[in-house]
């Protein structure tokens, strides 16, 4: 089984309360779908810092990741199936990066 990096990017903020518990029920309830295949769930990223040649910088950048998750799956094909029903795609102007992992 090939490994995938999903990275999350982008997505609003619930409006409401309700509207996060909705959310979280949502997610719960795909995780619990996709089972095994999801080897790390979701894991925010925060107090982030970019390290270039010239020093360090506060946040990440243009285009942030919020969180993560790890997933396995046959292939590029599997994996995109999956992602496509990560109910995070639901929130406004949120993508998910998929790229396979490189064993190494």
């Amino acid at each position: 089984m090939a490994q995938f990096f999903l990275g999350y990017k982008g997505g609003e903020k619930p409006a409401t309360p309700e509207a996060g518990k909705a959310m979280m029920a949502e997610w719960q309830a795909w995780v619990g779908e996709v089972g095994n295949a999801l080897v790390v769930a979701q894991q925010p990223l925060m107090g982030s810092k970019t390290l270039t040649s010239s020093g360090v910088e506060e946040g990440q950048g243009p285009d942030p990741l919020s969180g993560y998750s790890i997933l396995e799956a046959e292939d590029m094909e599997a994996a995109l199936k999956i992602a496509k029903t990560c109910p995070f795609l639901k929130m406004n102007t949120a993508r998910l990066q998929i790229s396979q992992l490189m064993g190494m």
